[in-house]
């Protein structure tokens, strides 16, 4: 809880910093409040498309709680959005578990 507390610190200078919002989201997810990091990862992407580091965690979400159509558009979206900039990283990551989730 005390790194939520610090981020959340953070947050009330700079509310709409990706890195932060991402980092609250990733610590909901340890403590199992996915609705939490849902929404901190749906605002992220909606503000800014190309933030592709919250795909991956935004579709394993949806996963988890076996909303599969859901899964694949944010896969795809991230993909979309990973191959414009250019990071062949993030796409191959993206494609796999794409793949896994479809095949």
């Amino acid at each position: 809880m005390e790194r939520i507390q610090k981020i959340k610190e953070f947050l009330q200078q700079n509310p709409d910093d990706n890195f932060l919002q991402h980092a609250l989201a990733l610590e909901y997810i340890k403590l199992g409040e996915d609705g939490s990091a849902k929404e901190l990862f749906e605002n992220i992407l909606t503000r800014d498309p190309g933030y592709i580091g919250s795909y991956y965690h935004l579709a394993k979400l949806h996963e988890r709680n076996e909303e599969v159509e859901q899964a694949k558009k944010v896969y795809e979206k991230g993909m979309e959005e990973s191959k414009k900039a250019g990071e062949n990283h993030t796409y191959s990551e993206l494609r796999s578990a794409y793949e896994e989730l479809i095949y």
